[in-house]
């Protein structure tokens, strides 16, 4: 077990340097931000001279290799707009992102799971049809398209909740019912097709002949057989709704890092763009890396197999 935890270390740490590197050259493969950091009417003197301060007069692969030692000192430098350390600024967003987060999953998880519970118990009823259309909708309709819905009708047209900003508990609402909304139709799949395959088993036919009624079985026994599943989802949704957080964030002006990584795209604010991709690359990675030791915390055939 341990072996395996320590490979899977190591291919997590190769993975975040992997997409380090991909951003780091891509962002600066975009356009020199100089020019949009000089005010207007800089000669080229001045040009040259902010280009050698900030260091991107050196040769593309010299810049890298000193972001690489920055790094390893745990300093992720100064933001090129703000002038201000990288760390500080999306320290104060994350926050704002984790709590966005956390509501949309706790959305997702509570529709999620009882809906895909009840379509696999009473499947072929009139309630998995109806439980099914919902499912549909919440995957069919993209983020930024609900949220431009709750806006319009819960905030402009009944006026119950403030459109934007993060000033009250009321603010995150509606962004984590649009962010949660693709993330309950995948709990709720999951949940049905994990359901479905344990009660067709021979354990849950022993537990009805020994006259356990059908909920009775499927909450001592099949629910714990089928959460493995589940808690795949549950570990990739996580930085899905990471990433997913950028348009939301932007939809309802949420101040989190997707957020900030949209603003610091546009101003070519390098530092802040990889800094918000090492964290959530991080985030996304860890969680995959948990859900391998939930794994054996819920089925210990997983961790003798090992």
């Amino acid at each position: 077990m341990l072996r395996h935890l320590a490979g899977r270390v190591a291919q997590a740490v190769v993975a975040v340097f992997g997409v380090l590197t991909i951003v780091f050259f891509v962002m600066r493969l975009s356009g020199d931000p100089t020019l949009l950091l000089v005010p207007e009417g800089a000669t080229a003197e001045q040009i040259a001279e902010l280009r050698h301060e900030l260091g991107f007069d050196r040769p593309l692969l010299v810049q890298y290799g000193a972001y690489l030692a920055d790094l390893a000192r745990f300093d992720l430098g100064a933001s090129l707009v703000q002038r201000e350390p990288v760390a500080g600024i999306v320290a104060e967003r994350i926050p704002y992102t984790v709590e966005l987060a956390a509501a949309a999953l706790f959305v997702a998880l509570g529709i999620g799971l009882p809906a895909g519970v009840a379509m696999a118990v009473w499947r072929g009823s009139l309630l998995e049809r109806a439980l099914a259309g919902f499912v549909l909708a919440g995957q069919s309709l993209p983020t930024f398209w609900s949220g431009i819905l709750l806006i319009l009708f819960f905030g402009v047209y009944l006026g119950w909740l403030p459109t934007s900003g993060a000033d009250s508990f009321a603010s995150v609402i509606m962004p984590a019912v649009a962010l949660g909304a693709l993330t309950m139709s995948s709990f709720a799949r999951m949940a049905r097709i994990a359901v479905l395959d344990e009660l067709g088993r021979d354990y849950v036919t022993a537990a009805r002949a020994r006259g356990l009624s059908l909920a009775a079985a499927v909450f001592r026994h099949v629910l714990r057989n089928a959460a493995i599943p589940v808690v795949t989802v549950a570990a990739l949704e996580v930085g899905n709704l990471l990433a997913g957080a950028v348009i939301v964030e932007t939809v309802f002006a949420w101040p989190g890092i997707g957020q900030l990584a949209i603003q610091s795209i546009a101003a070519r604010d390098f530092l802040i763009v990889q800094a918000v991709v090492l964290f959530v690359s991080t985030v996304y990675i860890a969680m995959n890396l948990l859900a391998d030791l939930a794994y054996a915390a819920i089925d210990p055939r997983i961790r003798f197999a090992r």
